[in-house]
Formats: structure tokens, C-alpha cells, sequence
């Protein structure tokens, strides 16, 4: 059974910049597509964004044109790279690796935005 592994979460002030990572247990072949989602305190989970087995990508509205999400399939890691970032980024960010016979969430890592 794969386990997904987050870092990169923690305190940023606001308009600072976190990179969070993301990697399997062991090399993975044929995921169909990566994601991060994001789950702020009193809400439901949310998808930040997601990258496909073809390198395409799509963004929540909210994140667009602040962050980016990348891969990389020989490390079976997947980025997300968060800039400017804003108080109401703060929440649980969790990655998913999505195939037709897997489905994975990593644990969580927390990001706030705070001054």
C-alpha cells in the first residue's frame, strides 16, 4: 500500500511565498492525475488544483495566477508552489494520487498566513 508524504507547510506572513511537496512511498506508474486540496477550519474540503497524466492543469478560481502545481513522474512527487499568498489561504493542504486502481491522500500539513 502507497503512502504520500507532504512537507513544506507552516507560517507565512502575508504575500510570502511556501513550497509544498509531495511523494509516494514508492515509485508509482500510471497515476492519472495529481491534486492538492485544502481544507480551511468550518469548511469542506476544497480542490486547489489538480495536474493530469497529459501535463494538463486547472486551478480553484481563487488560486489563479498565484500558484502552480508540477510533477514529477520519475520521483513520483508532485509541487505546489504558493505565492503571494493570503490569510484566507490558511488551512490543512492534503495531496491525492488518482488511477483507476489507486487512490491516496497524504496526511496533511498545515499552512498559515499570518502577520
Amino acid at each position: 500500500q502507497v503512502q504520500l508524504v507532504e512537507s513544506g507547510g507552516g507560517l507565512v506572513q502575508p504575500g510570502g511565498s511556501l513550497r509544498l511537496s509531495c511523494a509516494a512511498s514508492r515509485r508509482i506508474f500510471g497515476i492519472h492525475s495529481m491534486a492538492w486540496y485544502r481544507q480551511a477550519p468550518g469548511k469542506e474540503r476544497e480542490l486547489v488544483a489538480r495536474i493530469r497524466s497529459g501535463d494538463s492543469t486547472n486551478y480553484a478560481d481563487s488560486v489563479k495566477g498565484r500558484f502552480t502545481i508540477s510533477r514529477d513522474n520519475a520521483k513520483s512527487t508532485v509541487y505546489l508552489q504558493m505565492n503571494s499568498l493570503k490569510p484566507e489561504d490558511t488551512a490543512v493542504y492534503y495531496c491525492n494520487f488518482y488511477s483507476y486502481a489507486l487512490d491516496a491522500w497524504g496526511q496533511g500539513t498545515l499552512v498559515t498566513v499570518s502577520s
